[in-house]
């Protein structure tokens, strides 16, 4: 039987919120209608989509089964009215990018900034959130990553590689001549059990068995060595907006991490969202090697 596509639409919303408010909160629904629309699809197809509990709607072995080529239908649907339109021509309408705050931060910031000039027309948000950005639940369109997930229904895409060394106050950098300069300086880094992607644990690479000034964020452990209270590892291409901070021990402690573009596999078939993925990887890029240079100029 051929389905109402205002169903569907509302058991995608349903099946990335995995939440009937949540759904509702999208789709400008109360959850009471989200969920009879809910209902009479499952009614019409004879199957159950959704596990419903306490803590939200997760999907049956037969939700699972519908969710990949309805979002593939999705995505054809929505370049076709882009080839009708002329939307699909330039870059508009709203775009979020999910970033761990490094990057969302010290990168994003200047690159969105020069594509939204380049594109009147588009909206651009940035995301920025101290741990994985949630695609499956549409958190974001796409999202800039430090390691490249391993299940999803998802497309990879690496941007560039980035170097973070060891960071001190100027007035002491001419001190630190070996790791056993800074036995006994604080140290300022992640919050151990709140690091969420191992790529980010660097305690090692300076032999640190402890963090003293600690954060969730980058941002703020960055302002923490501004105000001269201890060291840290930064990314190079945060250093020129730290002036006060100088980078130590380069031929010691070099670390190499990369960051990855990743985006729904449905969302293969958009051009629009094609071109902005290009622009914004290729601004990412410039950006970083800007920036560090900078960084080894200032050194």
């Amino acid at each position: 039987m051929a389905q109402n596509w205002d169903d569907l639409r509302v058991f995608l919303a349903v099946a990335r919120a995995e939440s009937l408010s949540r759904a509702g909160q999208e789709l400008r629904m109360d959850p009471a209608t989200v969920g009879r629309r809910v209902a009479r699809l499952e009614e019409s197809l004879g199957a159950i989509l959704f596990a419903k509990s306490p803590q939200g709607y997760a999907l049956t072995e037969a939700g699972e089964r519908m969710l990949e080529p309805l979002e593939a239908a999705e995505a054809a649907l929505n370049a076709g009215q882009g080839a009708v339109t002329g939307t699909d021509e330039g870059l508009s309408g709203t775009i979020r990018i999910g970033a761990p705050d490094g990057s969302a931060n010290f990168l994003l910031p200047q690159v969105c900034a020069q594509i939204r000039e380049q594109n009147p027309d588009l909206e651009l948000q940035i995301l920025a959130l101290p741990r994985v950005v949630n695609l499956s639940k549409r958190e974001a369109d796409m999202a800039i990553t430090v390691s490249p997930p391993q299940t999803g229904r998802l497309t990879v895409q690496k941007v560039a590689d980035y170097h973070l060394h060891l960071a001190a106050p100027k007035e002491i950098a001419g001190e630190i001549h070996s790791l056993s300069d800074i036995r006994d300086r604080p140290v300022i880094g992640y919050i151990q059990d709140m690091i969420f992607d191992q790529e980010l644990d660097y305690l090692s690479a300076i032999g640190a068995k402890k963090v003293d000034l600690a954060s969730n964020s980058f941002s703020v452990q960055l302002m923490l060595m501004r105000t001269r209270r201890g060291i840290g590892i930064a990314h190079d291409f945060a250093m020129p907006f730290a002036p006060e901070l100088r980078l130590v021990l380069r031929d010691q402690v070099s670390l190499t991490r990369t960051f990855y573009l990743v985006r729904h596999a449905s969302d293969r078939g958009s051009e629009r969202l094609n071109r902005f993925a290009q622009a914004l990887v290729t601004g990412m890029r410039a950006e970083i090697a800007r920036l560090e240079d900078l960084a080894r100029h200032d050194a």
